[in-house]
């Protein structure tokens, strides 16, 4: 797989939980798991998407100093799928909130909109950049 040259990462308050839901329901795939000294919390974590990229997240406070950490509810990503449709289904039966059913946009594309655990969006869609 190639490695992306931009990866986003998230801050979590409960990073493990995070994890979890953005494997077992979005689908990505664990490459990297640091945990703190207490062997519980997440420093570092790196996820794969099987479609190529991937995403970085940790426990918030932990080893950011000099930025700002973003708050809950304010991080949105786009993910690009084949098959949004797989995800929101994979995210109902989880019982995880949808935001946005999916829906073709006027530009080609097929999305599905998911909030994570923590209220962060998520949009999963067809459309690969111009």
């Amino acid at each position: 797989m190639n490695n992306p040259g931009v990866w986003p990462a998230l801050l979590y308050d409960d990073a493990e939980a995070a994890r979890r839901f953005l494997v077992e329901v979005f689908g990505f795939t664990e490459a990297l798991v640091v945990r703190g000294d207490d062997g519980a919390t997440i420093v570092h974590a790196e996820l794969r998407w099987p479609e190529g990229g991937g995403v970085m997240l940790g426990t918030r406070g932990h080893g950011h100093k000099g930025v700002e950490e973003p708050t809950a509810r304010t991080q949105w990503l786009y993910v690009v799928t084949a098959d949004p449709d797989a995800v929101y289904r994979r995210a109902l039966d989880a019982g995880a909130t949808i935001t946005e059913k999916p829906y073709d946009t006027d530009y080609g594309s097929h999305n599905v909109g998911i909030a994570d655990p923590e209220g962060n969006g998520w949009t999963f869609g067809t459309y690969r950049g111009a």
